[in-house]
């Protein structure tokens, strides 16, 4: 019975029924919980950058930092250990490989895919996302390739199509498009297939916003100040629409999308709700850096209980149809609920 029909069937009435005694006390609240978090549904997002023994902070994300790759199998390994089945990685591109092309890119020894053999070679169970997009290696901060500052959508194909197949190349499980160009999803597999790469999975951000709620994510990549006024809104989606979403959603499922992503999460719960109800693929959703920044600063000031309003957001995700979450806070909940399983608190 759906929840709809749920509502309206006949009910008895207080005082035979009371609603409080399934909420009793916390077994009884376990048994009838209508989702569940489990460290398989959350994606650790890492950022990488250059040198050894390397940990920079990123200010504006709280508990976040960048790592350089010779800590990155540490990391992966204590992920692994924690039942996280995936990391998504993005890069801190140094600002002298930057270029208006983004030949960096594709690079076979660039961040990106040192980190992804490093990991591979030590923790080779744990799945790798790669982004596809160019905005960390261009000195524009555009996710395409620019003329007359206008971004390029057919001539951005074919550098994704480079960028997808170097991550393959070097080991990558998930190549992740969120560039927002138009037909990269079938740009993407075409040169994936035609390199040998027909099992590497495509996880399409089928509907991305031009949010507001990426600035933290911009500064740990190192691409705000490149980007300077400058915005997305000719590529990526205006935050009033929905019907919008499924017709984004529907293409990219029509070019061999295997999973799609809703970006960023808790202010589009709706769109996420619309999208696994129409389509019914794998759906993961993007908690992204600005929704993590608000719990975390408000945390760290005692305005709230950071931990358990971080994790009422990852519940809300699964409530509304999310297969699996991206979460800056996916450590963090999976200790969280490791402890909880072994009775504490």
């Amino acid at each position: 019975m759906t929840p709809e029909g749920a509502a309206r069937a006949p009910l008895a009435a207080f005082p035979q029924l009371r609603m409080r005694r399934l909420r009793r006390t916390p077994w009884l609240r376990r048994l009838v919980a209508e989702h569940r978090l489990d460290p398989s549904d959350l994606i650790q997002p890492v950022f990488v950058c250059e040198g050894t023994r390397r940990r920079e902070p990123v200010p504006s994300m709280p508990g976040i930092e960048r790592l350089s790759v010779d800590l990155l199998p540490a990391f992966a390994e204590r992920c692994a250990e924690l039942g996280i089945p995936a990391l998504a990685l993005f890069p801190a591109t140094p600002p002298e490989k930057k270029s208006e092309g983004a030949e960096e890119a594709w690079n076979p020894d660039n961040l990106v895919c040192r980190a992804i053999r490093a990991i591979k070679r030590s923790v080779p169970e744990i799945g790798l996302i790669g982004d596809v997009a160019l905005d960390p290696y261009t000195t524009h901060g555009q996710d395409g390739l620019v003329r007359e500052g206008v971004v390029l959508n057919d001539e951005t194909l074919e550098a994704l199509q480079k960028q997808a197949v170097t991550l393959a190349d070097a080991g990558c499980d998930v190549v992740a498009p969120s560039d927002m160009m138009d037909g990269r999803v079938r740009a993407v597999r075409e040169a994936l297939d035609a390199a040998g790469h027909r099992d590497t999975v495509i996880l399409s951000y089928a509907a991305k916003y031009a949010s507001a709620f990426y600035g933290p994510f911009r500064d740990a990549v190192g691409s705000k100040s490149a980007l300077g006024r400058a915005d997305k809104k000719t590529y990526q989606m205006d935050p009033a629409n929905v019907a919008e979403a499924l017709r984004e959603v529907a293409l990219d499922v029509a070019e061999s999308a295997d999973m799609v992503m809703v970006k960023p999460g808790l202010p589009y719960l709706d769109v996420l709700r619309a999208v696994k109800e129409a389509f019914g693929l794998p759906t993961l959703v993007y908690q992204v850096s600005g929704e993590y920044a608000m719990i975390r600063a408000a945390g760290e000031r005692g305005w709230l209980d950071a931990a358990a309003c971080m994790e009422e957001c990852l519940i809300a995700f699964k409530r509304a149809g999310a297969d699996a979450i991206l979460t800056y806070a996916a450590v963090e909940a999976a200790e969280r609920l490791r402890r909880r399983a072994a009775g504490g608190a």
